[in-house]
């Protein structure tokens, strides 16, 4: 174990605190057993790295790797002994779902040791979902998302600027440095590539491509079970959805071009909506959402769109696409049988500066949201205000 430790020092040691993401402060760290949750690249081990220097006493933590070597021959339970014994109150333990048989020994060790805090962190969600049944009554989960206009704003330009409530965004009280920064190119750049933490490093392209590459050719194939015949065709889907978005499935006619069941395509859909890749959008369907008709299919976020696009992405899309990625964050969001969206009992339209409100006159509670513009007025809110949200 003192190998561990030396490794959890050292990545202490170069660990930066100086910008700390605005759901750290939503966990309830002092709980015995914390899942952090999300995709790939979103930066779930920088935050964890964070709270531990922070915030913890770095002689009864530790933080370790789930796929570190030192468990090719010792089990998570057979450290988490050991530590308890040593004195250690509080263990971290970063992509879980790359060690075999994860949930039973996270159990055990819930179940043994009473004084110990667990935390965990996992980039696909599907594993831990798959893997996590046996904790649901014990564990406390969070989603995390990539970095909202806000956040990407503090990080790039050192500006703090606060989490808005959507009544407050949609009265137009939009609390905004305009003195300092002009929204609109700031927005542009963040469409582009900003969605995910590590935008500042170079290569970004490269390395979210290999971000997908990594889901599509491990993550989904391992949980699924998919065969290498059926990987091909999932990675040709998500190449199809790029070219086309917002995309209007039609399963048979895909199941053809792929040569594969209709069934199978739909379940492809699933597995990539799940991995954070895509999102889905349903009608408006009374009880359970997910048992609304699939509308349109849209890329996870804007940054997706410019690295799989064989060609400039259209601004529509774009538009419609980082919406619905922020508001997904927050709310069930539905298509409208009328406009773009529809969430709770708000329906919203979306479009350029010069979009008008025929679509919406007639319906109530309705707003246009308009990109290039940096004020709202009445009904029409600025786009990147909804960026603002968390």
């Amino acid at each position: 174990m003192r190998a561990l430790k030396e490794k959890y020092q050292m990545l202490l040691d170069e660990t930066d605190v100086s910008y700390v993401r605005n759901i750290h402060n939503n966990i309830a760290w002092d709980e015995r057993l914390i899942a952090i949750l999300g995709a790939r690249g979103v930066g779930k081990t920088t935050m964890v790295l964070q709270h531990i220097k922070l915030y913890e006493d770095p002689k009864t933590s530790l933080f370790v790797y789930a796929d570190d070597i030192w468990f090719s021959s010792h089990s998570i339970i057979e450290l988490a002994e050991d530590f308890y014994k040593d004195g250690g109150k509080a263990l971290f333990i970063d992509e879980i779902h790359k060690y075999n048989n994860w949930s039973q020994e996270i159990k055990n060790i819930y179940d043994s040791f009473p004084r110990l805090r667990v935390c965990y962190t996992g980039s696909s969600i599907l594993d831990l979902q798959k893997g996590a049944y046996d904790l649901s009554r014990r564990l406390l989960e969070y989603k995390m998302h990539g970095l909202s206009f806000r956040e990407y704003i503090s990080i790039k330009h050192n500006i703090s600027i606060p989490i808005h409530t959507l009544d407050k965004l949609l009265a137009n009280e939009i609390d905004f440095p305009y003195d300092r920064l002009q929204p609109l190119p700031a927005f542009k750049d963040y469409l582009m590539n900003g969605y995910y933490p590590y935008f500042n490093n170079a290569g970004y392209y490269l390395r979210l491509d290999k971000t997908i590459n990594a889901i599509l050719e491990n993550d989904i194939p391992k949980f699924a079970e998919l065969s290498i015949s059926m990987t091909d065709k999932l990675k040709t889907l998500l190449f199809i959805i790029a070219q086309s978005v917002p995309f209007k499935p039609n399963y048979s006619k895909i199941a053809r071009d792929l040569n594969t069941h209709r069934n199978a395509i739909a379940d492809l859909m699933i597995w990539l909506d799940k991995a954070n890749l895509i999102n889905i959008l349903r009608d408006e369907t009374k009880g359970i959402s997910l048992l609304g008709k699939v509308e349109k299919i849209y890329l996870n976020n804007p940054n997706l769109a410019y690295l799989l696009s064989d060609k400039q992405p259209d601004i529509g899309n774009i538009r419609e696409t980082i919406f619905l990625t922020w508001m997904n964050t927050l709310y069930p969001v539905t298509s409208s049988k009328e406009a773009d969206f529809k969430i709770r009992n708000y329906t919203f339209e979306i479009g350029g500066k010069d979009k008008k409100h025929k679509q919406i006159k007639n319906i109530e509670n309705a707003f246009l949201v308009k990109d290039n513009i940096e004020y709202g007025y009445k009904n029409e809110i600025p786009l990147w205000a909804f960026g603002l949200l968390y």
